[in-house]
């Protein structure tokens, strides 16, 4: 791919593809896991898990401005091996002491990776090879995500309390492997003559000036309540508001999956060509907006295949809009911020997801209490807002980079 180191061509999505197997493999097994090796009650194990993510929210900050001291490379691999640290400390779990701790190092190793990657691949290429590449980091994810599930449903599908501990063993294993390739395969950009240490000291009071850039974090954490709404809201709604057979919500999931790892970088090439990033987000958001209402709509139609099958077009509207926002809006983020201070302003970034995590699940719960339609009508104004607010938005970007010299023509 043109605009991309050598090495980092082949290396980089090895490593995404590890590290969201890894992921994928464990998410649908933590909760058994915990509760096999444990007496702990389910409600305790959550609130254990819930506490050490909580701990781990001040770190992007922090570890952006280590990103622009010292580059994003080995902050990458230190956040992997810190989950695989995570996983390893898992074998050894046997009351809340020992799954705090545990849990908190492996949060903590996932933030600090999610802090820095976006930083790497945006150090890797240049350019509209920068979209590409965060459009194959999407399908990577998706793709290694899905795979890991899937084997992960098999694991847990013997009931074995030594099949758990092979799946935390290999996840650390996995964390290991992809540090490995990374620390040798992916070499890091020349850092300017005598380091940005003077301007990475000053990078967090720069950044909370940047009323344009904190606006775009504040506008995708609108567009990414969108993303995280499918699997908060989907499960509820068409099992208990649909009264659709329970397989149906996996089968779904599926399909999205599946679009969103083999289509990205297809979609993302081809809406480059026709529009702008900041348009690209806006039609995503218009196309959830539309999925919103035509899932509200849903409850028009009876239970049965009619059912079945119009919600299977109903989750392609979803998969648009996330193949449309995900590559621009990470692609915009990065081209938007100060070279110097891109570690920063990346991690910073990471809290439009962050924020959309810790929100949606209380914003469904609560209107859903109200009316089962609600949500999906509240949701739908939400992307219409965001997709009004990116263009001007993008602009005013734009003028802010143009104006500093941030950076040149994309």
């Amino acid at each position: 791919m043109s605009g991309v180191r050598r090495g980092a061509a082949w290396a980089l999505p090895a490593a995404l593809a590890i590290d969201a197997i890894g992921t994928g493999l464990y998410l649908p097994l933590s909760m058994v896991y915990f509760l096999a090796v444990t007496d702990l009650s389910e409600a305790d194990v959550g609130l254990l898990l819930t506490a050490a993510t909580a701990c781990s929210l001040l770190l992007p900050l922090l570890v952006g401005r280590i990103v622009d001291r010292i580059g994003p490379r080995p902050v990458v691999i230190a956040g992997q091996l810190l989950q695989a640290t995570g996983f390893f400390l898992y074998l050894w779990v046997a009351g809340p002491q020992s799954l705090f701790l545990a849990a908190l190092v492996e949060a903590v190793g996932l933030r600090v990776y999610w802090s820095s990657i976006f930083a790497l691949i945006s150090e890797q290429a240049d350019g509209e090879a920068r979209d590409q590449w965060f459009a194959r980091a999407g399908m990577i994810r998706a793709a290694g995500t899905g795979a890991g599930t899937v084997l992960a449903g098999g694991l847990l599908a013997l009931g074995s309390q030594h099949a758990y501990r092979g799946m935390v063993m290999a996840d650390a294993i996995s964390f290991v492997i992809a540090a490995m390739i990374v620390a040798l395969f992916v070499r890091g950009a020349p850092r300017p003559a005598g380091g940005p240490d003077g301007e990475s000291s000053d990078a967090v009071r720069k950044l909370l000036r940047n009323r344009p850039y904190l606006a775009l974090i504040g506008v995708n954490t609108l567009f990414n309540i969108c993303t995280v709404f499918l699997a908060v809201a989907i499960p509820v709604h068409v099992i208990r508001g649909l009264q659709a057979p329970g397989w149906t919500v996996g089968a779904f999931l599926t399909i999205t999956t599946a679009v969103v790892a083999t289509c990205t970088a297809e979609v993302t090439r081809r809406s480059r060509r026709r529009t702008s990033r900041g348009g690209a987000m806006a039609w995503g958001g218009r196309l959830w907006a539309a999925w919103c209402v035509a899932a509200a709509m849903a409850v028009l139609l009876p239970p049965g295949p009619l059912l079945v099958g119009y919600l299977t077009l109903v989750m392609l509207l979803w998969a648009a809009a996330e193949m449309l926002h995900g590559p621009a809006s990470n692609a915009l983020s990065a081209e938007a911020a100060p070279e110097g201070m891109r570690g920063t302003y990346l991690a910073a970034f990471q809290y439009s997801f962050a924020t959309a995590d810790m929100v949606t699940p209380g914003l469904f719960g609560v209107l859903y209490d109200v009316n089962q339609v609600l949500p999906w009508m509240v949701v739908a104004c939400l992307a219409l807002t965001a997709s009004v607010a990116i263009r001007p938005l993008e602009r005013r970007l734009a003028n802010v980079s143009h104006t500093h010299g941030v950076f040149g023509p994309s």
